[in-house]
């Protein structure tokens, strides 16, 4: 468990990560791999729609810009065909807790392809939308009152923009040609809408940016008063519109960060994660799912799917040639391939523990030692005794009742994530054939 120099290693939001993903030799029947989970009844729904007006200069996403009606309606249909065999699998006595539909940007689809989205989650997978947490990812071009309108009647209470700055200059810097107009615009009708959460997206770390121009971004979204802000460092990677231009500036971005923080909390919002900030007593709450400890059902070309034991997605790509491949070989499926999971990750005993430990202790709450002796029936310190030496740098607290990490630590989570990858996750991802 080595913490490898500088502190934007990699953001870690789901373990093990899709480049540790491999085929299965045979594939496996869904249905067998979910009636072998015991717990269905508090399942997350993630539909992915892989679309975009635009593709950002930072974006590693699985989505790619433009789609003509044949290809999103086409999308839809094949959606449709796999929440069906999905649902069958699954076995009626699964219920879903939480959802979320995301990107990609979901509404690039028109008003009317959205009522058939939320349709298939509704009617397909049996989802009742108006009854749980429903979160939907939207962009300064396409959130429009039209489509607006057809995600509030439909159940959905958290809208997440994502505005990154709101400086013309720096969003061009970062390969988002928007206008502070039309970001504008698009809060103004979500607001009007009325839903009960609104999260805006920002970046720090854009070429260009002081802390003078990171104040002003913050300053403008404050006075929409989001009961949600996502503060992003700017990552470049390999594949993406500004990979050829990375540079090493990761003390700017630790004193934006640290800037960018403390604002927040100076403004009455409570610190989730090194990312997420919230206005105390606005929600948030995933009603009776866990993450570090319930399933996920993904629809869609790019979503992933797990269980206990296994995780499994299609196939992953960045670069925009091999996305569209993955995407046309989507659409093109028949029914019956959806009832099978053709490649993904089997965790085992010890893979299991470790994602519990990283899906806890990233978030500022920490883990709870007991919830995990129940869990595991060991403690996550005499699992995981390299710990000690995050409490050695102050990066960690522990004692009887929760291990979670410092402010300081917190600002470290894309460092300390990564190194607790296991040494065959990492295997794995350093021998992935990236595309």
């Amino acid at each position: 468990m080595e913490v490898t120099s500088g502190p934007y290693q990699g953001y870690v939001y789901a373990y093990p990560h899709k480049t540790a993903y491999r085929q299965f030799a045979p594939r496996l029947d869904l249905r067998d791999l979910w009636a072998a989970e015991p717990r269905r009844k508090a399942l997350f729904l993630y539909i992915h729609i892989p679309f975009c007006e635009m593709r950002c200069g930072f974006c590693n996403l699985f989505t790619r810009t433009g789609a003509p009606e044949k290809l999103t309606q086409a999308y839809l249909d094949a959606l449709d065909r796999q929440a069906s065999a999905v649902r069958a699998a699954i076995g009626d006595d699964a219920r879903f807790a939480v959802a979320a539909f995301g990107g990609g940007t979901p509404t690039y689809l028109s008003a009317g392809e959205l009522e058939r989205l939320f349709d298939i989650a509704q009617k397909e997978m049996g989802a009742d939308l108006h009854t749980m947490p429903l979160s939907v990812e939207t962009s300064p071009a396409t959130a429009t009152p039209d489509r607006l309108a057809v995600l509030r009647s439909s159940g959905t209470n958290r809208v997440s923009i994502g505005v990154q700055s709101f400086i013309d200059a720096e969003a061009r810097a970062a390969v988002r040609p928007q206008k502070r107009a039309e970001v504008e615009k698009a809060l103004t009708a979500i607001r009007a809408e009325g839903f009960e959460r609104l999260n805006i997206d920002l970046i720090y770390g854009i070429d260009g940016q002081t802390s003078t121009s990171w104040r002003y971004s913050l300053d403008a979204a404050l006075a929409w008063r989001p009961e949600e802000i996502y503060l992003y460092p700017l990552y470049v990677r390999p594949l993406t519109g500004l990979g050829r231009h990375a540079v090493d500036w990761d003390d700017q971005r630790m004193t934006l960060y640290r800037e960018g923080r403390d604002h927040l909390l100076a403004e009455g919002y409570e610190q989730v994660s090194m990312r997420m900030f919230r206005l105390p007593g606005t929600g948030g709450d995933a009603g009776e799912y866990c993450c570090q400890r319930d399933g996920m059902v993904g629809l869609g070309a790019g979503a992933r799917s797990y269980t206990g034991e296994v995780h499994y997605s299609f196939d992953y790509a960045v670069g925009a040639r091999h996305v569209r491949a993955i995407i046309d070989d989507y659409v093109g499926r028949p029914a019956g391939d959806f009832a099978y999971a053709e490649g993904g990750f089997h965790l085992n005993d010890h893979e299991r523990r470790r994602r519990y430990l990283i899906q806890s202790l990233l978030q500022a709450e920490g883990l709870d030692r007991e919830a995990y002796r129940e869990t595991f029936g060991t403690d996550a310190v005499a699992d995981f005794p390299t710990l000690e030496r995050f409490a050695d740098t102050g990066w960690l607290t522990a004692d009887a009742e929760r291990l979670a990490l410092t402010a300081e630590g917190l600002a470290h989570s894309d460092a300390i994530g990564p190194s607790l990858f296991s040494p065959a996750v990492q295997a794995l991802m350093n021998t992935y054939e990236g595309r």
